[in-house]
C-alpha cells in the first residue's frame, strides 16, 4: 500500500519499522531481501523512483515495513521531491507505532552532511534509529570494518541513535540475518 498524504496512511494497528536513506541506497533491494521476496519493493536504477510511503504488512501480522522515499538526488521534479520530504517529515514525527528507522548508508560513500541532516532530524523528532551499512560486497573486508567503526563514533553522541551499526550486502545477503534479528527482537512478544 503506498500513501502520499498523511490521511492515506494505514491505521496505526501495528508495530512499524522504516528504511529510510540516500536516493539508491538500496532500501528496496533490502527490504525483499530480508522478507525473503523478491518484488515487494520496486528496486530501480533511478534514483527517486520511489515517491510515496510504501507499506508492506509482514507475514504473521504484528509488524508492518516502510518504505521511505530516498532523500538527496532524485531524477523527479523540485515540487515533487519537497512534497515527499514534507510528508516523510510529518510521518516520522507523528508515527506512534514507529518503533525505529533504519537509516541506510552506502559503504562506498559512507556518511554524508545529508545523512547527517536526516539524523538531526531523527533526533530533534526523537524517532530511535539504526544505521545500516548497504552494499559491502562493493568494498574489500578491512574497509567495511573500519566503516562501522567510524560510523560507530559518529554516532555514539547521537540521542536518538541506536548504537549497534549493521553491515549488510542485499546481493550475497550478508548482514540480513543479524538485521532481520534486530527487527524481530522489537516485536513485544518474540524480543
Amino acid at each position: 500500500m503506498g500513501a502520499v498524504a498523511l490521511d492515506h496512511l494505514p491505521e496505526p494497528d501495528r508495530l512499524e519499522v522504516a528504511f529510510a536513506g540516500r536516493s539508491n541506497v538500496g532500501k528496496s533491494s533490502l527490504i525483499n531481501a530480508l522478507t525473503n521476496q523478491k518484488g515487494l519493493a520496486r528496486a530501480s536504477g533511478e534514483p527517486g523512483r520511489t515517491r510515496e510511503l510504501n507499506f508492506f504488512n509482514v507475514e504473521g501480522g504484528d509488524l508492518r515495513i516502510v518504505d521511505l522515499p530516498g532523500y538527496g538526488y532524485a531524477k523527479a521534479p523540485k515540487p515533487v521531491v519537497e512534497k515527499w520530504t514534507r510528508l516523510t517529515k510529518a510521518f516520522l514525527r507523528g508515527r506512534v507505532n514507529l518503533k525505529r528507522v533504519y537509516l541506510l548508508i552506502d559503504s562506498r560513500h559512507g556518511l554524508k552532511d545529508v545523512d547527517l541532516k536526516i539524523m538531526d532530524v531523527f533526533d530533534e523528532a526523537a524517532v530511535s534509529y539504526q544505521v545500516v551499512l548497504t552494499k559491502t560486497d562493493k568494498i574489500k573486508p578491512p574497509a567495511v570494518k573500519r566503516l562501522i567503526g567510524e560510523t560507530g563514533e559518529k554516532i555514539a553522541r547521537r540521542p536518538a541513535a541506536f548504537p549497534r551499526v549493521i553491515a549488510t550486502s542485499s546481493a550475497k545477503q550478508d548482514g540480513v540475518d543479524q538485521l532481520r534479528a534486530e527487527i524481530v527482537a522489537l516485536l513485544p512478544d518474540m524480543g
